[in-house]
């Protein structure tokens, strides 16, 4: 995994990449819903065969969105409480690590990454909030007082039920270096870079 790929929004077909990040943004200016027209690009056709097909994909900020809107990830993304856009650093708490995006991280381990969004709050139904919880589903929250944004349950991060789809509100390409005030957003791209290592080895397991 040593070569960055840029999708165009109309291709149809990956070209072999090991890992498929969707960023953040704003997808058709997210006119109707964040994330609700992106996800009828044909690229996230050739997104969803990477995901079935067992391989890793990240979705930050409005690629979280997108990935909820395309039934990828459980849940939507709501405007946050304050109906404002919220930019500012917080704290996260991981929840799990077994997950190709935390194999690296500790349990328990606090990151500082940058949140930059205005609908953000994580919402789902306390039924399928249960499931969630009850497979490990949730992979960050906001630590003690730094949920920006209403998410129940302070979730910042949640992956599927395969564990090789995951979202996060939180921008960890913003937190990559101690000058832009943390780099512990590394943690989540050298955990995927380490887990694609140890695929070349040994099939993901699913």
């Amino acid at each position: 995994m040593g070569e960055a790929r840029l999708v165009w929004h109309e291709d149809t077909e990956l070209g072999g990449v090991d890992v498929v990040v969707v960023p953040g943004g704003f997808s058709y200016g997210d006119y109707l819903r964040a994330g609700a027209i992106a996800r009828f690009a044909p690229a996230m056709e050739a997104v969803a065969r990477h995901a079935a097909a067992g391989r890793p994909v990240l979705g930050i900020c409005n690629g979280f969105q997108v990935l909820c809107e395309a039934g990828l990830l459980p849940g939507a993304l709501l405007p946050n409480d304050s109906l404002r856009f919220v930019c500012r650093q917080v704290e996260l708490e991981v929840e799990s690590t077994a997950t190709p995006f935390t194999s690296e991280c500790r349990s328990g381990e606090r990151l500082s990454i940058p949140v930059k969004h205005e609908s953000g709050r994580y919402f789902a139904p306390p039924e399928q909030l249960d499931q969630i919880e009850a497979r490990g589903g949730v992979v960050l929250r906001y630590g003690p007082g730094q949920n920006p944004n209403g998410s129940v349950r302070d979730i910042a991060g949640v992956v599927n039920e395969h564990r090789n789809v995951m979202g996060l509100m939180p921008h960890p390409e913003h937190a990559v270096d101690p000058l832009t005030g943390s780099d512990d957003g590394l943690r989540i791209f050298t955990s995927l870079a380490a887990s694609a290592a140890r695929r070349d080895r040994e099939p993901l397991n699913i």
